[in-house]
């Protein structure tokens, strides 16, 4: 593989401590970066020394892997230098590309380029104008460019945004980030998809009955109160990650695995989805809420005014809809969406529930027949599970879900690779897929700016739901109405049977 210089933006921030670094560290233990260089970069002042420090503190805290010996930390941390930048200086680009032509030199990196601008999104276009003016795209080797969401407040904003990047840099030179696409399961869903005969035909209207799409946290707004209160759920959590699952779940196969032909299935999806044009068609198919206080395991829990000090906020910590994807193969069948902050627990998991058997003579009156379930768990446990019907043990002719369930989590442990070790691997052999394409990008944008603007119409839809609990009544009411429940995440119901594969 090709020397990388990473340039690290935003390098004395929250993400690259708890991401950045650790992924770094990661990927250099397991062979997977032997010629490379780090620069850090960011307003404060730092040594050379005290940003080592730093990254040492930060692998050790956060990294799956821990440094054990001194011999094996100088080898790494002489990779890694620092230089305290102005974005709107354009002398400090200068010295940048002084030290990279060193660094180049040193450690034999044939001038390829990566940029992680872990920056504030108003930050991009100046900062992609200053790297050409300082000469930091002028090397030899390839330069990308990786970009953090959010990516605009709405549509126009997006387009603004990517009018001014795109004045430095081509489409296939940016990498829009979203580490949920960087999650081992969610990656297991093409394959699980397309990789085995007896789900792809089922995959369809015909027998599946909808798809329950559910991302849960149990934390609040936390230090994240001043940008959340602007952000809300709908464009924190819909706009990139939700959407994304959905495009993942509902896309038709690729006609050769690479990357522009997977995004371009994605886009067709997203092109498909429903839009919710008028207040009541909003009203109708969406449920926003908002948690009050409450309490989870007997700990006292604030409403979300109290943390971000507004009383009259009506921003959304809640979210969920019933989605269309109106195409051939998923015409008439919901696609339940709903994420939240101060939910019970902490979960990413997607339910496929498949349209349920005639319940006729062969079944007696006493035997409730469940649907069948294929379920994707993508955090914190790692693995798939089918639930099916079977005979109970013993009776007469009385029947027991069984789940099987194969167990990611329980045989690599975990020490499975974070999502950010991934996509940092991807950008430097220059592989796309599991990053947002432009386009992917504004028909997200198109969804969901026209639900915000009926929001900003009437917050008379605004529901309160106890912190601690799955929000608001209403949306289970949502599947309700359609004959259908949330289907419980982050462990089985207790009668089941598993059958660990």
């Amino acid at each position: 593989m090709n020397g990388t210089i990473f340039y690290i933006f935003g390098a004395t921030g929250d993400l690259a401590k708890r991401k950045l670094f650790p992924a770094i560290y990661s990927l250099y233990r397991e062979g997977k970066l032997d010629d490379f260089a780090v620069i850090g970069l960011a307003r404060r002042g730092r040594t050379n020394e005290q940003f080592r420090d730093d990254v040492y503190n930060s692998i050790q805290e956060f990294a799956r892997y821990k440094i054990e010996h001194d011999e094996e930390w100088n080898k790494f941390a002489a990779h890694f230098e620092y230089q305290s930048l102005d974005i709107n200086d354009l002398n400090g680009y200068e010295q940048l590309q002084q030290t990279s032509q060193r660094l180049d030199h040193t450690f034999s990196l044939e001038g390829n380029r990566l940029f992680y601008l872990a920056l504030s999104p108003e930050l991009f276009g100046p900062v992609a104008n200053n790297l050409r003016k300082g000469g930091l795209l002028t090397s030899e080797g390839w330069h990308r460019v990786v970009i953090e969401k959010p990516f605009g407040y709405d549509l126009a904003s997006a387009n603004k945004l990517n009018e001014q990047i795109r004045e430095v840099f081509r489409e296939d030179q940016i990498y829009r980030i979203d580490h949920y696409l960087g999650k081992e399961m969610v990656q297991n869903i093409e394959v699980v998809r397309f990789a085995n005969a007896f789900f792809e035909p089922l995959w369809n209207n015909k027998y599946i009955a909808n798809i329950q799409i559910t991302l849960s946290e149990t934390v609040g707004v936390e230090d994240r109160g001043g940008y959340y209160d602007k952000s809300g759920a709908l464009r924190d959590m819909v706009q990139n990650h939700a959407l994304q699952m959905v495009a993942m779940m509902a896309m038709e196969p690729p006609s050769r695995q690479h990357p522009e032909d997977i995004r371009d299935e994605k886009v067709k999806v997203l092109r498909s989805l429903r839009h919710y044009k008028m207040l009541g068609d909003v009203r109708q198919n969406v449920i926003r809420g908002q948690y009050k206080s409450g309490s989870s395991n007997g700990k006292v829990l604030p409403a979300y005014r109290d943390e971000v000090n507004n009383e009259s906020s009506l921003t959304e910590t809640f979210f969920a809809a019933k989605v269309f994807v109106d195409n051939f193969r998923w015409a008439g069948i919901p696609f339940y969406v709903r994420t939240g902050k101060r939910l019970p627990v902490k979960t990413t998991e997607v339910v496929v529930e498949f349209k349920n058997m005639p319940n006729n003579i062969y079944f007696s009156k006493n035997n409730k027949l469940e649907p069948n379930l294929l379920v994707f768990r993508v955090n914190p446990m790692e693995g798939i599970y089918i639930k099916i019907n079977a005979k109970k043990p013993g009776s007469e002719f009385a029947l027991l879900p069984v789940a099987m369930e194969f167990c990611q989590s329980c045989q690599v442990g975990i020490n499975t690779p974070e999502a950010y070790e991934r996509l940092l691997l991807d950008v430097v052999r220059g592989d796309s897929t599991y990053f947002s394409r432009w386009d992917e990008v504004a028909l997200a944008w198109e969804f969901i700016d026209p639900i915000a603007n009926a929001w900003a119409q009437d917050g008379g839809d605004l529901c309160h739901y106890p912190a601690g609990s799955w929000g608001p009544e209403a949306a289970s009411k949502l599947l309700g109405e359609d004959g259908f429940r949330w289907w419980p995440v982050n462990g089985q119901e207790e009668d089941e049977v598993i059958w660990m594969i």
